[in-house]
């Protein structure tokens, strides 16, 4: 559940067209889509940093454009949550808790890299495709356009990722 900020006297309550209750639910999935996109981007950073064999620069410089749009992504999510009046997770016991993403415990070999890239890039469009359901029955535009992005970005690198594992 997302944190709720609480009103001081004198502020005006949020008041958007979208009810306190589906605003709270929004959040939540938004701070589960953080989570995972978050997961996802340092995963991503760490392979380009620690990729090695024959496919390295394809993969070095496939994997800095990915975890590049990532990072920048990254705000939008959290200030989203902001704009609809819930603090946005932001520790890393906060991710792990909500994240759906398993990171490796060592440095895969390039292919095993890749392989776990596309899964984690599927889990963000699943977990961004079920906010995206909150966001729609409550009629957030804002939060579904956001979220139609983050679905084409990482159902495109799913797609790009798991072209390079076939024969």
């Amino acid at each position: 559940m997302a944190k709720t900020i609480s009103s001081a006297s004198g502020v005006p309550r949020i008041n958007i067209g979208i009810s306190e209750e589906d605003r709270a639910a929004i959040a939540g999935e938004l701070s589960k889509l953080l989570a995972d996109s978050y997961t996802l981007y340092l995963m991503t950073h760490n392979f380009h940093w620690n990729v090695t064999g024959p496919l390295f620069n394809t993969l070095h410089q496939m994997f800095m454009a990915q975890y590049t749009e990532a990072w920048n992504a990254l705000d939008g999510i959290a200030e989203r949550i902001r704009a609809l009046g819930h603090y946005a997770p932001g520790t890393y016991r906060e991710y792990a808790a909500l994240s759906s993403i398993q990171e490796p415990s060592d440095v895969p070999a390039a292919l095993d890299m890749v392989r776990m890239l596309v899964t984690g890039n599927e889990s963000v469009a699943k977990t961004a495709r079920a906010a995206f359901e909150k966001a729609d029955a409550a009629n957030d535009q804002p939060t579904a356009d956001l979220l139609t992005q983050r679905l084409d970005i990482h159902e495109k690198n799913a797609w790009m990722l798991r072209s390079l594992l076939e024969e």
